[in-house]
């Protein structure tokens, strides 16, 4: 079929109600595909080109319909991508050869499994196959990078001469607990005596939690919270990738995915985390306090979104990039993929005989969380 191709640095371009209908039609798709949330990276500066995020989307059309499209960027860096290539980067350097710019195919500073390669059918997606390789090909790029896809995408990348590269995240999983407490009995004695101590560490220490629904949340929570964002990125002399016109934005436009939980001693609020959900999986983002309380991020950002998960019958928890800290709280390892092409022959093979090697490694440190399972009967 002959399709009509274009590269699109707004998705202004393509229209909301166009992108996030092929966006929900796609199995896996989640609240971060959509328009409102990467409109809102592009639209408040926090994902540009000036901060080295520059979007070149990918999109088909049949006629007016869309029927393929793809979150693309040209990348002069590695920052906020969580599937970390700066050795890579480093020996091209050494070697004298650039690796930047690169093609980048990710939800910025989202590390969460999606769709990449959006498609209404099979050979819509073959033709957007064809576009991605001309695109890179024609390009001064060294690789393209695509974070996350579904694992059921393995095949096509492979075939399109992308190299696969295995990562771990930790995942929450809910069988349909009636509470807390029900969860907690699933665990090791240890772990849930731990668990307890520190809800109770927070509690002790006069702190109060309130858990705040995006379409609930005010100006002043937003302004609270990035104050908090900024305050902990600060803490750890980093620059933080977002700012306030983008929580603004999601504010207003997915509150329904949002969820705040607010902590608060002596009337006053000290700290917050930032959760974003759908009806089946609830995603840890961000997080940020004014105040330190001994294990108030644990209560902050892993307790209180459990508990919001066991209410409201929520599948899923993914925990976001690395961390076996989560462990000891039900958390369980889960393989997660990125697919890499790169354009010089000898760095391919060099990248392709290292990945060998690293997926023997990430095989073996799986077997290794498995051992140390939480649950007393493992699951």
């Amino acid at each position: 079929m002959n399709y009509r191709t274009h590269i699109v640095s707004s998705l202004a371009e393509v229209g909301q109600p166009v992108w996030d209908a092929l966006a929900s039609s796609q199995a896996r798709s989640n609240p971060f595909l959509s328009y409102a949330f990467l409109h809102a990276l592009h639209e408040s500066g926090s994902a540009c080109a000036e901060t080295g995020w520059q979007p070149q989307f990918i999109v088909l059309y049949d006629g007016e319909e869309l029927v393929a499209a793809m979150p693309l960027y040209v990348k002069s860096h590695s920052y906020g991508e969580y599937v970390f290539d700066w050795a890579w980067a480093d020996a091209y350097h050494r070697n004298g050869v650039e690796y930047y710019p690169k093609l980048l195919s990710a939800i910025p500073f989202t590390p969460v499994t999606g769709p990449r390669l959006m498609a209404r059918n099979a050979a819509a997606l073959g033709a957007l196959l064809d576009v991605l390789r001309g695109t890179q090909e024609a390009s001064p790029v060294s690789s393209t990078h695509i974070l996350y896809p579904p694992p059921e995408m393995a095949p096509q990348l492979e075939q399109a001469g992308f190299m696969l590269r295995s990562g771990v995240q930790f995942h929450w999983l809910n069988p349909g607990y009636a509470n807390f407490e029900e969860f907690l009995a699933t665990l090791e004695k240890k772990k849930r005596k731990n668990i307890r101590a520190e809800r109770r560490k927070v509690a002790d220490a006069g702190v109060t939690m309130r858990r705040l629904r995006g379409v609930d949340a005010t100006d002043a929570d937003w302004r609270f919270f990035n104050r908090c964002y900024q305050r902990t990125y600060q803490a750890h002399r980093s620059t933080p990738y977002l700012n306030l016109d983008f929580f603004q934005r999601i504010g207003r436009t997915m509150a329904h995915n949002i969820l705040l939980v607010i902590a608060e001693r002596h009337g006053q609020p000290i700290a917050a985390s930032l959760v974003i959900h759908d009806a089946t999986t609830l995603f840890g983002r961000y997080w940020g306090e004014l105040e330190y309380v001994d294990c108030l991020h644990f209560e902050t950002s892993y307790y209180q979104p459990l508990e919001f998960c066991i209410e409201k019958k929520i599948a899923v928890f993914e925990g976001g990039a690395q961390g076996e800290h989560k462990m000891a709280r039900g958390f369980l390892p889960t393989k997660t993929w990125s697919a890499h092409w790169l354009a010089h022959p000898a760095f391919a093979d060099a990248i392709e005989r290292f990945l060998a090697r690293e997926k023997g490694g990430i095989d073996e440190y799986m077997d290794e969380l498995n051992d140390r399972n939480p649950f007393k009967d493992p699951q």
